[in-house]
């Protein structure tokens, strides 16, 4: 019988047929150093966004420090580090704001650095959000590279950190260390590795409650792998087993701790309806982009879906690994279905990296120079749309 031609996902970075079994120390030796580049241009695009905004900052007369992690989330996140769940904060209209509604891991990590290091709770929060965009971008390289090549990697690293909301991956905010959690835990689900990915989504539950986008794209993966007639073995059944069981934990023994001290089990729902969060399927962010027209908001509304559809699509096409499609879907979904906080949709969407690869895989098939020129003005807009984002008025 004859071989196979190989597919895109068996492809090399420079389109040539991938073959790590006959050369496995060539290829590890390619892959570390495409992953170091890939980490080492996120560095500088976030490096330029830094600089760009401490400009602006000057010229307003603000702090990049306190912009960076004293304000908004930032500072919620760090009273939970400091107080615990005690914290509610009485709004001028009524609304009771609990500290609930933040997930706890990233204030664990920003008590515990600080316990470590002795650096304030604000410095930890910027050292651990630093640390974790590291390992995201690490993390998304190595998923894109699974099925498209170190090159797709690298350009798939750069477009995420040059996306307009790119600031946010600076900010001790909650998306760079989900996003990392996320990413390496898509990896272990692509390389079937259960328990690790099990572990790891549980751990973005903890983070984040769109963390139940990772469970999802696991429970896909191994539905997938391990459906009646697929021939697996009972130890890898087992493992896949025992992954699926952890993944929901984290974020399943918050909310349920949350719904004890609210006296009722679905007690957090009621902590993100005083924050004005709830989802309605994007109905209420549609009428806001038409200013209220019912009539208007069922085209925008639409619109919305099938700007949502398309890139999932063009990732269908390109044979990207249905667990990504389901993961980004669900993602977009949570983030573009919400009824409250439309000028921060854009950094909701932050750790929907697979949207991205689409644009990464065409890239990447182009020459070296047009790849370097759209780099290159993607991450200059960026670095100036940040700076001028994250001094303006709103929260991000």
């Amino acid at each position: 019988m004859p071989a196979a031609a190989p597919t895109l996902r068996e492809h090399g970075g420079d389109g040539t047929a991938a073959d790590p079994a006959r050369h496995p120390l060539r290829a590890r030796f390619r892959t570390g150093r495409a992953a170091l580049l890939a980490v080492a241009l996120f560095l500088c695009v976030r490096a330029l966004s830094l600089a760009a905004l401490a400009v602006r900052a000057a010229e307003t007369g603000k702090s990049p420090r306190v912009l960076l992690s004293e304000r908004w989330d930032s500072l919620w996140y760090t009273r939970v580090a400091e107080h615990g769940y005690a914290f509610t904060l009485n709004a001028p209209d009524g609304r009771s704001l609990s500290s609930m509604a933040f997930f706890p891991l990233l204030p664990w990590l920003e008590r515990g650095t600080r316990a470590v290091t002795g650096l304030s709770l604000p410095a930890a929060g910027l050292l651990v959000t630093t640390l974790a965009s590291v390992l995201a971008a690490w993390a998304v390289h190595l998923v894109v590279r699974q099925s498209y090549g170190d090159r797709a990697g690298v350009v798939c690293v750069v477009l995420w950190a040059a996306v307009p909301v790119g600031i946010v991956q600076s900010m001790a905010y909650s998306e760079a260390l989900f996003t990392a959690l996320a990413a390496w835990g898509l990896l272990c689900v692509l390389r079937e590795r259960w328990v690790a990915a099990g572990v790891l989504a549980s751990l973005a539950g903890l983070t984040r409650p769109v963390g139940l986008a990772v469970t999802a794209a696991l429970f896909l993966a191994v539905w997938l792998r391990h459906r009646p007639g697929a021939g697996t073995s009972a130890p890898a059944r087992t493992r896949a087993v025992l992954g699926c069981l952890v993944a929901p934990v984290g974020a399943a023994a918050y909310i349920l701790w949350v719904g004890s001290r609210r006296g009722h089990l679905l007690g957090y729902l009621g902590v993100q309806d005083e924050w004005g969060n709830g989802f309605d399927g994007g109905w209420a962010f549609a009428r806001f982009l038409t200013g209220g027209s019912a009539a208007l908001a069922v085209l925008a509304l639409a619109a919305l879906l099938l700007l949502a559809y398309w890139p999932h699509h063009i990732g269908a096409k390109q044979l990207q690994p249905p667990p990504l499609i389901a993961y980004s879907a669900l993602v977009t979904l949570l983030a573009v279905g919400a009824s409250g906080y439309f000028g921060s949709k854009p950094r909701l969407l932050l750790p929907a990296f697979p949207l991205l690869i689409p644009l990464a895989v065409v890239l990447a098939r182009r020459r070296p120079a047009l790849v370097a020129a759209v780099l290159t003005t993607l991450t200059a807009g960026s670095a100036v749309y940040g700076a001028y984002w994250l001094t303006g008025s709103g929260p991000p």
